[in-house]
């Protein structure tokens, strides 16, 4: 019987994968070879069905090309309007997502999965909208052709010879709650597209001579036909992992095979290699490590893991997982994959528990696996120096920690001894023999199977020496007591079979604890790490401390050349040679690979799916550790999450610089577009101004009214134009400050007097008082951003409303400026979006400008240490506060530079 328990990460999983489907939409997908199967229509029909039951379908885009059948099934269902999108000068019509999620029905109908949005729609591909969609609740019914997954993008184009654009992600299709396969045979596909079913007759004929050939539809078909059995199989795995079931459903004739230390396991994975591919079926290739298998030689794990690295190659998914016995490891493998065949080696002379082969000990395991038996060879020639031994080796016989066990043992026997030969009148002989048991038990639990061993025999020896009558003898008085040793005898090895199980079992479980540990601080610390030094410190920590000696990372420059990136010194053994073409061909050279084997590094490609990020190259402490199987998997897993991280960064550097040339692109079009619509307004006036000039009619008033008018407008030219050098300067920091003591007074006196034509009939009220009139300063900044906002007050105002501006000391001893007009105020909720740049106060207004004037007022003010806000004040007006650091004014610097004016 195996235990189906589930473990408890398998228990949070499932619990987090009710949640989800408890609040998600349902998707149903039906899925084709091609166009004109009969996806939509079928679609459709059950959209009809569900209506039926009393659901509320909506259709939010469905394609009927033209088909009159699938056009009439529209009829009876509730259409949802198209959006309509500008795209190049034309109108073209896409779903509207914002439309389907206000009406929120039962089932939404949306065709065509894989197809790219019309630029301008809130998602590019149409599967986002989707996804949006099923996260709201929705259950949506969609459609797809196998030609547009993304894994098999390549394969298609190498049977069509057309490369599809539009692709789906597998892992979005794999999460599809049903996927209803809608097949039809390549002849009735070709008579549809003859009867002009599928195209128009023109297209029809074109379509024939090129996607739509016979060999393409039937190639087509095998690849949706094999994706969709991948699917349901994928969905009976989950269903036999959540329903607990334990017998094996041998639906996909999968293989496994179990190797062992012994020779001749590279014929068994070519045998099973044919096998699998003659039954089209995936397989495994395992290793079962048992308390037996820890000491074996180490030449005989290099023959495992040369066997599992030919699996690889070959094809099969391999693993090394621990067990008491191989048969027990073997089936509950079998059992936890649904692979319903087991491939073992034949050896006739090879026994296990009880005498028992491995074919009955797996038969005893479960009756229903299937064996197959490949026929090896009894003779196999010794390796030079190799030691045959039934179990161990001399080397590890002679362990320290075997060598440790040996004394224990002798020294617990020898206690219990002398502890209790003295007590034997009090003491009865079965408890004698319970302590040295215990005895047996702590020392095979400690020190493993030799040393327990030992313990067993010297506990029967000194039982019988030192407790049995006659005493100082092994004759004994009584036969019985014959059997009595016997029993103990096997008692003990039992106990030590079973302790030493349980030992392995721990020692097991803790090395995987502590891999587990360190995978996860590897993972947490380059989760946390934001630029490519700190994943590359991080890793190289990381991997000399657990893997190899030194590692050294190699990744190209922004010339594209490579250069090692990590704080290392680079051994002799080091080979550009050999990184550059693991670079280029994006595979593992060196040491435990086939390729370039000389080189004493091991090199592997840091790559994603579509680009090389760089070199790892490693010079592991042992060779033969460096090699085991369990260390090879760590380092995978180790590569895949430093790839990970760098892969994160480097789109995360790429999201950056797109944004940012989007941001540039977006400002040059709004600044060449405001630029062009206000500065054509003054110089168009300008030029009508100029043309009067010339006019010989004018008397010497119109002629200086002329003269004042084209002023003005090269004013309004020269404003738009400073505050444009000052945005340009401030964003680039050539803007230094050159402060020094200056009068707030003479500033607005001065701004006042420049715009004392555009002020007309508005009344200005100023409130400066004496004590605070100076202020430690720039100069030139305070009247640019004086001249800004009193600019924004005149355009905002009507021409007999009032303008205040007041000088303050706020509570917290800052420098404060107040600027309060009587207009109609800010609109409501803009108070701080009009400090954004290119922000105007109405959309509509007719008042010339960038909108640039407040970001840049804002911008000079936080460049002076202060801070800049605005607020409605009431009835109406707009007040903005200028809010700028404080310090008094010295005595001895008023009296040197004379600045306080008289009165």
């Amino acid at each position: 019987m195996h235990d189906i328990r589930p473990t408890p990460e398998q228990l949070l999983q499932q619990i987090k994968q009710q949640e989800n489907a408890l609040s998600r939409g349902k998707l149903k997908i039906f899925f084709g070879s091609s166009a004109g199967v009969g996806k939509t229509y079928d679609m459709l029909s059950s959209a009809h069905q569900a209506q039926a039951h009393g659901l509320n379908v909506l259709v939010g885009i469905v394609e009927t090309h033209g088909r009159s059948e699938t056009a009439a099934l529209l009829e009876g269902l509730t259409l949802l309007p198209l959006q309509k999108i500008e795209y190049r000068g034309k109108i073209l019509e896409e779903f509207d997502i914002d439309a389907a999620l206000a009406i929120h029905p039962d089932i939404l109908l949306v065709d065509e999965l894989a197809h790219s949005n019309v630029s301008g729609s809130r998602h590019p591909k149409r599967w986002h909208d989707v996804e949006e969609l099923l996260k709201a609740g929705i259950t949506v019914y969609t459609t797809l052709n196998v030609q547009h997954l993304e894994s098999l993008n390549d394969v298609v184009n190498q049977i069509t010879g057309v490369v599809v654009q539009e692709t789906l992600p597998d892992w979005f299709f794999d999460q599809a709650n049903e996927v209803v396969l809608v097949d039809l045979p390549a002849e009735e596909l070709l008579a549809r597209l003859h009867e002009g079913k599928v195209y128009i007759p023109s297209q029809a004929k074109h379509a024939i001579k090129n996607f739509f050939r016979k060999g393409n539809l039937m190639a087509l078909r095998e690849l949706a036909l094999r994706r969709t059995a991948d699917l349901v199989d994928a969905d009976m795995q989950d269903y036999r992992n959540q329903s607990r079931i334990a017998p094996i459903w041998n639906t996909a004739d999968q293989l496994l095979v179990g190797i062992s230390t012994r020779d001749h396991s590279e014929r068994l994975i070519r045998h099973a290699a044919r096998l699998a591919s003659s039954l089209h079926s995936q397989w495994y290739v395992v290793h079962v490590e048992t308390p037996r298998s820890i000491h074996k030689l180490a030449h005989s794990k290099q023959q495992v893991l040369q066997a599992l690295r030919l699996a690889d190659e070959l094809g099969a998914k391999t693993a090394t997982i621990s067990a008491i016995t191989v048969a027990e490891g073997l089936a509950s493998y079998a059992h936890q994959f649904n692979i319903g065949r087991i491939i073992i080696g034949q050896n006739q002379t090879k026994t296990y528990h009880c005498g028992r082969s491995l074919v009955k000990l797996i038969s005893h395991q479960d009756v229903n696996l299937d064996l197959i038996l490949v026929n090896q060879s009894k003779k196999t020639s010794k390796r030079p120096g190799e030691h045959r031994l039934p179990s161990w080796d001399l080397a590890t016989l002679s362990s320290i920690d075997n060598r440790n066990g040996y004394l224990m043992a002798a020294l617990g026997c020898g206690l219990v001894t002398v502890s209790l030969v003295a007590l034997t009148r009090w003491f009865d002989l079965a408890n004698v023999v319970m302590l040295y048991l215990l005895v047996i038990v702590f020392i095979s639990a400690r020190f493993g199977r030799a040393p327990g061993i030992l313990a067993s025999f010297l506990s029967v020896l000194s039982f019988d020496l030192f407790f049995v009558e006659p005493k100082l003898s092994f004759n004994v008085s009584d036969v019985q007591y014959l059997v009595t040793f016997a029993v103990m005898l096997l008692v003990s090895l039992i106990i030590n079979n079973l302790a030493v199980g349980l030992r392995f079992q721990a020692q097991t479980a803790r090395q995987r604890e502590q891999q587990a540990i360190s995978m996860s601080y590897l993972a947490q610390s380059l989760s946390a790490a934001r630029k490519n030094d700190e994943i590359i410190d991080q890793a190289t920590v990381w991997l000399i401390k657990h893997i190899a000696s030194q590692a050294i990372v190699v990744m190209p420059n922004a010339e594209a050349k490579l250069t090692i990136v990590s704080e290392s010194t680079v051994p002799a053994e080091f080979n550009w040679n050999v990184t550059r073409w693991v670079f280029d061909h994006n595979e593992s050279a060196g040491l435990a690979t086939n390729t370039l084997t000389a080189n004493p590094m091991h090199y592997r490609a840091l790559s994603t799916s579509n680009q090389v990020l760089g070199v790892l190259a490693l010079m592991p402490d042992e060779v033969n550790t460096f090699n085991q199987p369990e260390q090879q998997r760590a380092l995978d897993i180790a590569v895949a999450q430093i790839t990970l991280a760098l892969e994160r960064v480097y789109y995360a550097k790429v999201a950056q610089t797109a944004l940012i040339k989007a941001e540039s692109e977006r400002l040059r079009g709004t600044l060449l577009s405001a630029l062009s619509h206000d500065i054509r307004t003054p110089i168009t006036v300008l030029s009508g101004l100029a043309a009067s000039l010339i006019s010989q009619t004018l008397t010497i008033d119109e002629q200086q009214q002329l003269a004042i008018d084209i002023e003005q407008q090269a004013n309004v030219i020269q404003r738009l134009v400073i505050n444009i050098l000052d945005y340009v300067s401030l964003q680039s920091g050539g803007m230094k400050l050159n402060k020094q003591w200056v009068s707030l007074e003479e500033i607005v006196g001065g701004n006042l007097r420049h715009l004392e034509h555009y002020l007309k009939t508005r009344q200005v009220q100023i409130d400066i008082p004496y004590d605070i009139e100076f202020i430690y300063t720039d100069e030139l900044i305070l009247s640019r951003i004086l001249n800004n906002l009193l600019t924004n007050a005149i355009n905002y105002t009507a021409d007999d409303c009032s303008i205040a501006i007041k000088a303050t000391l706020n509570p917290q001893q800052q420098y404060q400026i107040t600027i309060t007009d009587t207009g109609e105020g800010l609109p409501e909720g803009m108070e701080e979006q009009i400090f954004e740049r290119f922000t105007r106060g109405s959309s509509e207004s007719t008042t010339t400008g960038l909108g640039l004037g407040l970001a840049l007022s804002r911008d000079l003010v936080e460049h002076l240490g202060g801070t800049l806000l605005a607020n409605n004040v009431q009835p109406h007006g707009a007040q903005f506060v200028i809010v700028l650091p404080w310090q008094s004014l010295p005595d001895q610097h008023l009296l040197s530079n004379n600045l306080i004016p008289s009165h």
